[in-house]
């Protein structure tokens, strides 16, 4: 059986990526919905040169175009992620991906709902993480979720459906 190609984010899977060196691995998608994919990995923070551990990230400014900036010493990071996104799109494009999996909430990888924090250092959870924003947008045909709302069987169906009538 030939195996559909996904991106996902790399902590979903177990890899020690996130900022506190830790990861958020869902045994749901590594075992299960693995058997029937190929991944390929995403870290943006990491590919993009932040180290492990690092500074929390967050998304501050206008939801529709936010600044990524590190919690702690409000250093701006958004330019190096937006290039490295860039970039890294095209060589899925040449992967032939056929949708991807973001890790929930992140200031990278979060599709929706992601937390921007506006001048007054107020929270609206109005939001969609840098890299996921460039996937979508380069890719707006194919198959996104997030792992949360792959908890939903109706979704998670719904996606799975999508991606195999892709490979159809």
């Amino acid at each position: 059986m030939i195996k559909i190609k996904i991106g996902i984010s790399s902590c979903l899977l177990g890899v020690n990526v996130r900022y506190d060196g830790g990861h958020k691995l869902d045994l749901f998608l590594q075992d299960t919905l693995g058997t029937y994919v190929e991944y390929v990995p995403i870290c943006p923070e990491v590919e993009c040169g932040l180290g492990v551990p690092r500074e929390s990230m967050r998304l501050e400014g206008e939801p529709d175009n936010p600044r990524l900036v590190s919690t702690r010493n409000k250093q701006e990071k958004t330019n190096l992620l937006v290039d490295w996104a860039r970039k890294r799109v095209v060589e899925l494009e040449i992967e032939n991906i056929c949708g991807f999996i973001f890790k929930s909430d992140s200031p990278s990888c979060g599709m929706e709902r992601v937390k921007v924090y506006n001048q007054l250092g107020i929270a609206n959870k109005t939001g969609i993480g840098i890299f996921a924003r460039i996937f979508i947008e380069h890719f707006p045909l194919l198959p996104v979720e997030d792992e949360v709302r792959l908890h939903d069987p109706i979704l998670r169906d719904k996606l799975i459906e999508r991606l195999f009538a892709l490979k159809s």
